[in-house]
């Protein structure tokens, strides 16, 4: 099964990292993704620019509306994600709790099955 791992933090915290810890996280979240990597079970995988250069489109009265930035206002942004190929629901949770133990960040990561909608463009 496809599943999505979103990666959620307070971006005005990981933005203000210095290189070097930022580094250093990267490094340790590429020692958990080269294991589900040489298993073929992990797709791609992205780290998302900041809210700010963020730009939301909105249905509104038949209109469609751009607006800058996120539309939501939270506590923790999407500020990236995984998709990996996992046996079953444990396996891809066994994933992002190797993730939570590789970032410092505080933030939570969701799991969700993904249902592809075009099977052609999938590498999984």
């Amino acid at each position: 099964m496809l599943y999505a791992i979103l990666c959620y933090a307070q971006e005005d915290a990981v933005s203000s990292w210095t290189k070097d810890q930022d580094d250093a996280v990267m490094q340790r979240l590429a020692v958990v993704q080269e294991k589900y990597a040489r298993a073929g079970k992990l797709g791609p995988v992205a780290r998302l620019l900041p809210t700010t250069a963020a730009t939301t489109l909105r249905q509104v009265r038949g209109e469609t509306l751009v607006l800058d930035g996120p539309f939501a206002e939270t506590k923790e942004q999407l500020l990236g994600f995984y998709t990996v190929n996992c046996d079953n629901l444990e396996e891809a949770v066994a994933f992002a709790r190797e993730l939570c133990a590789a970032n410092p960040s505080g933030g939570g990561y969701e799991i969700r099955p993904v249902g592809v909608l075009n099977p052609v463009a999938a590498t999984l």
